[in-house]
């Protein structure tokens, strides 16, 4: 099994032997096995508190192979409205502790029956789609992202 214990950031310049599409969560794991589409497993062994980004490269030990990591497609919810209202909601997003990707034009978070209906009646609108997602690491996120 290989193992990857190194993070670049994302270059499309750099050569790599495999590709490995993660959902959100999955991209918080630091220390886990996932299996490639072609059915080989490979184990990541980076730093505690790791966070992977669409495009980043991870070297594997002995430094002969890079992978790149995709943000896979999953379901969630995309909230949109004007900037005032956008702000409104992310604070009650915020309130009640969800991660959620913020753009000037969109919310987007992890689908949720009862944040859908809080979402509706603060008058943005909501679309279900399945796109990649890139929630906000925080304030006391991965600081070692550039």
């Amino acid at each position: 099994m290989l193992t990857f214990t190194q993070r670049q950031p994302p270059n499309d310049d750099t050569i790599v032997t495999f590709t490995l599409s993660l959902t959100a969560e999955e991209r918080t794991r630091s220390r886990h096995k996932f299996t490639l589409a072609n059915g080989k497993e490979v184990f990541l062994r980076l730093a505690r508190g790791t966070v992977l980004n669409d495009g980043d490269i991870l070297i594997n030990e002995n430094e002969s192979m890079n992978m790149r990591i995709i943000a896979k497609p999953e379901p969630v919810l995309t909230a949109l409205a004007e900037i005032p209202l956008l702000l409104r909601a992310a604070y009650h997003l915020g309130n009640r502790h969800v991660s959620v990707e913020i753009t000037p034009t969109y919310l987007r978070l992890s689908p949720d029956t009862v944040l859908a209906a809080m979402l509706t009646q603060l008058g943005l609108e909501i679309k279900e789609e399945v796109v990649p997602f890139q929630p906000e690491l925080g304030a006391y996120g991965n600081h070692s992202h550039t």
